[in-house]
């Protein structure tokens, strides 16, 4: 019977539950159409059989996740609760949220935590200087890791030679015309901002918009998020977010480093 290793004890194969899995893919398939989608687009996206997916959208149905018109299927809000599950189980954002607090106050700036997940960056808490949230980054906010501060904070993580494999294999389609998409130019930047201890990254993400993170450490210095402070290009210099914010963000990362298990 073959064997796989995960997190260094060894499970069956058969310990895998298939149709779990096809079910996650099935709810991943939503993110591919803002409009209610099809049986059909949904065992496409999902690369699933129809009959496959019309027993798991069922399911899924039954227990509250999906709605449908007979014709069309929808999230509901119930699959909220799985990533309020995250959240609310999460020591990083319990823990960073009053830090995020401070820090957006004190730079008069939001402020972002976010954590890698594959090839890209996910914002899982913010704070306002004002709590009220008038646009930008939502919790639950993908980008790709490559293009954005707090991603080339984490990827600072791997060493050179990791590095470079996961940035060549990784996707790197540009955001906007100053994403530098080169994976060997993407290499250079991020083991100089490993060296400096922070990264900023100018438009590569999102047109008019630049960003400055550094990385959350834990007890035993393993970099497991970052946090960020980004700002529109027309009010806030690159030079300001070096000299006024980079403080904010070190002293804040610094503050919890033994409270990270």
């Amino acid at each position: 019977m073959p064997k796989l290793k995960r997190e260094g004890r060894e499970e069956r194969a058969t310990d895998f539950v298939e149709s779990l899995d096809r079910g996650l893919r099935l709810l991943q398939g939503f993110a591919a159409s803002r409009e209610p989608m099809t049986l059909s687009d949904l065992a496409r996206s999902a690369e699933l059989p129809r009959a496959t997916a019309r027993r798991i959208l069922f399911t899924l149905e039954r227990g509250g996740y999906v709605a449908s018109d007979g014709k069309l299927f929808t999230l509901t809000p119930h699959i909220l609760t799985l990533a309020a599950s995250y959240l609310r189980s999460s020591q990083l954002a319990t823990v960073l949220q009053p830090v995020l607090d401070r820090v957006a106050t004190g730079a008069q700036e939001i402020s972002s935590l976010a954590v890698l997940d594959r090839d890209e960056v996910v914002f899982i808490a913010r704070a306002s200087p004002t709590r009220v949230f008038s646009g930008g980054i939502d919790i639950g906010y993908r980008l790709p890791a490559f293009c954005t501060s707090v991603g080339r904070a984490m990827l600072g993580q791997f060493g050179d030679d990791e590095l470079a494999n996961r940035l060549r294999a990784m996707p790197r389609q540009a955001m906007t015309p100053q994403t530098v998409t080169d994976p060997d130019r993407v290499l250079a930047s991020i083991i100089r901002d490993r060296a400096q201890g922070y990264s900023l990254v100018d438009r590569e993400a999102e047109p008019h918009f630049r960003s400055i993170s550094v990385p959350v450490r834990r007890y035993d210095n393993v970099i497991i998020a970052a946090i960020n402070i980004g700002a529109h290009v027309d009010r806030i210099s690159t030079k300001e977010m070096i000299e006024r914010f980079l403080p904010l963000l070190r002293e804040g990362a610094g503050s919890v480093r033994s409270q990270l298990l």
